[in-house]
């Protein structure tokens, strides 16, 4: 059975969301809070309808105004706050300024060196490849910060998006007119991204607490123009990817874009061991592009590595230490270019519950496979 998406799903849903992260209710309250929010959000609807006549798809909210085309961030000027002006949401697909100028701050190769750090553990930053994290570094400035310096102000447009190099940061949000610290960041961490991917405020306010501390920003333009495109070009192609699974039937639509946004590009040379026998599973791949050869040998030594199967484009593999939480039971080559999109272990369990019985099949495939080769079932 088809779904489709109703239109305005997708907005309301982000909406809701940005309205979580900004109150930050307790998971215990969390249904309460979604109700009071949907019933506000009708209410609100009601009456722009009587007042206006018309129907509104998706709330509407004086107090919340964004910044649309910036300045470049010059660096004598790199922390000027704009006036809030009205926008709409940002549409990557309506985006087409792919041939405008790249942003380039130059950097010593130690500062250089920091920032490729500071910037790996950041999961917006998972879909781009080599090439556009290197646009991701290029455009990224350096800023020193000092005790009680404000880096951003709760209620304030959207400028720029900050990696934490080093340096003690405090969360502050306003709660019933009290300013209250609500978290800190310790010399890790980043922040801002949400007031540039949905157009809203700043959901609160972030100061620096101690001395010394170094923060990299990517200016609002840059972080659509790399980030934003980039990751919904991707979602894009893996959600055509996976429709191409068959065993992915039975997920429902918002589900597969969940897996879509949770898949990692991996590309591969001829001949180059994606997988060994024998190894822990770290996860399970989907083959975007190419072939792969897949090889067993007998546990025991006394055999060689022997052809079992090739895989090609839509088809899956992996998935077997990861029912069975044993070793690697075959050892996968690239077979010329390949590229395949992973899945890690944790997102596998959280986001293929309902096809852990298709995929279980296998198993007794591969024992198949095992006792042809070799004579008998290996462990």
């Amino acid at each position: 059975m088809n779904f489709e998406i109703p239109e305005g799903l997708t907005d309301l849903l982000q909406d809701f969301t940005v309205a979580v992260l900004r109150e930050r209710p307790h998971p215990n309250d969390l249904i309460d809070f979604a109700a009071s929010y949907f019933a506000k959000l009708q209410e609100g609807n009601r009456k722009s309808e009587n007042k206006r006549g018309v129907t509104f798809s998706e709330p509407a909210n004086d107090d919340e105004e964004s910044d649309i085309e910036e300045p470049p961030v010059l660096p004598g000027n790199k922390y000027g706050r704009r006036k809030s002006v009205c926008a709409e949401r940002y549409d990557p697909d309506e985006d087409d300024n792919d041939n405008e100028p790249k942003v380039v701050y130059p950097k010593s190769d130690d500062q250089r060196d920091r920032l490729a750090k500071a910037v790996k553990p950041i999961l917006l930053f998972r879909a781009l490849d080599e090439t556009q994290m290197q646009d991701v570094l290029d455009a990224m400035f350096e800023k020193k910060t000092s005790r009680g310096e404000h880096i951003i102000d709760e209620g304030d447009d959207g400028d720029n998006f900050y990696v934490i190099d080093s340096g003690t940061f405090d969360i502050l949000k306003d709660i019933n007119g009290e300013v209250k610290k609500v978290g800190m960041y310790d010399n890790t961490g980043s922040f801002g991204e949400l007031a540039l991917m949905y157009n809203t405020p700043r959901a609160a306010t972030i100061v620096a607490s101690s001395d010394n501390g170094i923060i990299w920003a990517l200016g609002r333009d840059s972080f659509r123009r790399i980030v934003l495109k980039n990751a919904a070009r991707k979602r894009r192609v893996y959600e055509n990817l996976l429709e191409s699974v068959s065993m992915l039937k039975s997920l429902e639509p918002y589900e597969r874009m969940n897996l879509a946004d949770a898949l990692v590009t991996k590309p591969y040379s001829d001949g180059q061991c994606i997988i060994s026998q024998g190894d822990d599973a770290d996860g399970c791949y989907f083959v975007e592009e190419g072939t792969v050869r897949v090889s067993m040998k007998n546990t025991d030594g006394t055999e060689a590595e022997k052809e079992v199967s090739r895989i090609s484009k839509g088809q899956y593999f992996g998935e077997l230490a990861l029912l069975t939480n044993k070793p690697r039971a075959a050892s996968i080559y690239a077979v010329g270019d390949v590229k395949c999109a992973f899945l890690e272990v944790g997102a596998f369990e959280r986001l293929l519950g309902p096809c852990k019985d298709i995929m279980s099949r296998n198993i007794e495939h591969y024992k198949e496979e095992q006792k042809r080769l070799f004579g008998q079932e290996l462990d």
